[in-house]
């Protein structure tokens, strides 16, 4: 045991026999996710471009797709827009949110006194991230359902690729948007520091066309974007023609991306205000 375990253990122990009710890390990063979805529904931004975009853009995708021959590419309409959709929702429900909510949160000074309490550094990250990942997962289940009834999308082929794809993806995001923070001085550069990754990752990581359409070295090159093994996994998921190696390879780029975003925000996150 760690001489840091030791002391949190003595501290519950001495609570716990002056008859203070103790708390663990899953009900003190519950309480801080409460209040956090309390703080992020009164932001009607935050709100508008964390639950309506995302239901918007796969739209612009069906509407370009005419202009792709799907058919050459393996795909079908349904098999295009849906992890299109999902990459939507953890470009802006996820990862764009959490940016605002991480530096705001820093520059109100709650994120230092939230310090100076019980929560742990990981407790604070993780509740205050909590409300944004479960509105991406939600989105996405609804999505998923969504596509499956106006496009007429059949039953995934191998469900558990869509799964992996979509918690890799919520992690990732969450971890991506906390470095990202990092990096960000004040709430209003917040709306603007985000743009870089979720523009490259429209553009590059098969969200509005298959990388099978792009010369090889590009389409090479865009596989090791981080939503890109994201993409790769949800669809994937429901063609079936994902091989043991590719779904391999595509799980170990999601996971050198999130270990990397951890080291990142270990390393240069801040809990004070920048100045």
């Amino acid at each position: 045991m760690s001489a840091t375990d030791a002391t949190d253990t003595q501290a519950r122990t001495k609570r716990a026999a002056a008859g203070v009710a103790t708390t663990t890390p899953m009900s003190r990063m519950t309480a801080l996710a409460r209040a956090e979805l309390t703080l992020l529904g009164r932001n009607k931004g935050t709100v508008f471009a964390a639950l309506f975009i995302p239901f918007v853009m796969p739209f612009s995708v069906r509407a370009g797709a005419k202009e792709i021959d799907l058919a050459g590419a393996g795909l079908t309409i349904g098999t295009l827009v849906l992890p299109a959709a999902i990459g939507f929702s953890l470009l802006f429900a996820v990862y764009s949110a959490l940016v605002g909510v991480f530096v705001v949160r820093r520059e109100e000074l709650v994120l230092k006194r939230l310090r100076t309490g019980e929560l742990r550094d990981v407790e604070i990250l993780g509740g205050s991230a909590l409300p944004a990942v479960l509105s991406g997962l939600v989105q996405s289940l609804l999505l998923a359902v969504g596509c499956a009834v106006l496009l007429d999308l059949p039953a995934p082929s191998a469900l558990h690729l869509a799964v992996v794809g979509l918690l890799l993806g919520l992690v990732m995001c969450a971890a991506l948007a906390a470095a990202t923070a990092s990096f960000t001085k004040t709430g209003e550069s917040a709306q603007v520091t985000p743009l870089p990754f979720t523009f490259v990752s429209m553009l590059g990581s098969g969200l509005f066309f298959p990388l099978d359409l792009l010369p090889d070295r590009l389409a090479a090159l865009c596989e090791l974007l981080p939503l890109t093994p994201v993409i790769t996994l949800v669809r994937g998921g429901w063609t079936g023609d994902l091989s043991g190696a590719e779904a391999m390879g595509a799980t170990a780029t999601a996971v050198a991306w999130t270990v990397l975003a951890v080291f990142a925000v270990r390393r240069w996150f801040r809990w004070e205000p920048r100045h």
